[in-house]
């Protein structure tokens, strides 16, 4: 499928440019549709081959991806524009990019899904509680749920970031209501969206607490989740068949809520997944 280079503007005036790529013989029209966010956030999408985009417009999803403010590749400027804007401006960036791509009259509105990994995962959380009424589901890996707890527990080789960290998301210590504020863990309430998690249990970076208590809280207001712990996975999926078990069950999952194509789920030998 190709990957078209895309900009458009933010609601504060900033250039954005990102990808948007689209299921091969299907009209550009009204398509359910992925927001799929890159991680770091301190990273970007690039143009080229990637496996899960190509996956997801093989089943028939719009794929769209936004290097929102804080991606690294538009500048100092650019990527100063983050700090302290996770949940907040670096949000508003995706959303934009949701708005632009309806009103190209490519994405149907109903039938919106968002999805990532690490940073991608905390988007995903972000987007079912900050703003309910934009996504019809969710699908989270190794995303942070409460950046006090995240800021508060990073693994020792992180010890030299501690200051960019600090300054680009907030201090734990003296920014805790902040940080509160920008937490999905305090806003589950909100979600109206079903879910699906999965964790890595060894994941030095994000605890899986982090995925853990989420979850719990979902569960303690009657919401729908999903979740799945990779007992011998970290930060991300890493053995095949732990990849194979995850995307067969993200794509049943996208399939039931977004309405994309599945194949029909068979027993995945070898995997770690814990349904919990």
């Amino acid at each position: 499928a190709h990957m078209e280079p895309i900009s458009f503007p933010s609601r504060d005036g900033l250039t954005l440019h990102g990808y948007l790529t689209l299921p091969v013989g299907v009209p550009a029209r009204d398509l359910p549709t992925v927001v799929l966010v890159h991680g770091g956030p301190y990273g970007r999408d690039n143009w080229g081959y990637r496996a899960s985009t190509q996956w997801l417009a093989n089943r028939g999803y719009a794929v769209l991806q936004i290097n929102f403010r804080g991606s690294t590749g538009y500048g100092k400027a650019f990527m100063n524009a983050g700090d302290r804007e996770w949940a907040g401006k670096m949000h508003d960036d995706l959303l934009d990019g949701v708005d632009w791509l309806v009103e190209r009259g490519t994405a149907d509105r109903s039938r919106i899904a968002i999805m990532g990994t690490s940073y991608g995962g905390y988007a995903t959380l972000v987007g079912l509680t900050f703003t309910p009424d934009v996504f019809a589901a969710g699908v989270d890996l190794v995303g942070p749920s409460n950046l006090v707890t995240f800021l508060s527990d990073i693994p020792a080789y992180w010890e030299t970031l501690r200051p960019m960290l600090m300054r680009r998301i907030g201090d734990p210590e003296k920014d805790e209501e902040f940080l509160r504020s920008r937490s999905p863990l305090h806003f589950v309430d909100r979600i109206q969206a079903p879910l699906l998690i999965a964790q890595g249990a060894n994941d030095p970076r994000v605890r899986q607490a982090e995925s853990d208590q989420i979850a719990e809280a979902m569960r303690a207001k009657g919401k729908t989740v999903e979740y799945i712990v990779y007992t011998d996975e970290g930060h991300g999926l890493a053995r095949p068949e732990n990849r194979l078990h995850f995307f067969a069950r993200a794509e049943a999952f996208l399939a039931e809520h977004l309405g994309g194509r599945a194949e029909p789920l068979s027993e995945v030998g070898g995997h770690s997944a814990v349904v919990q």
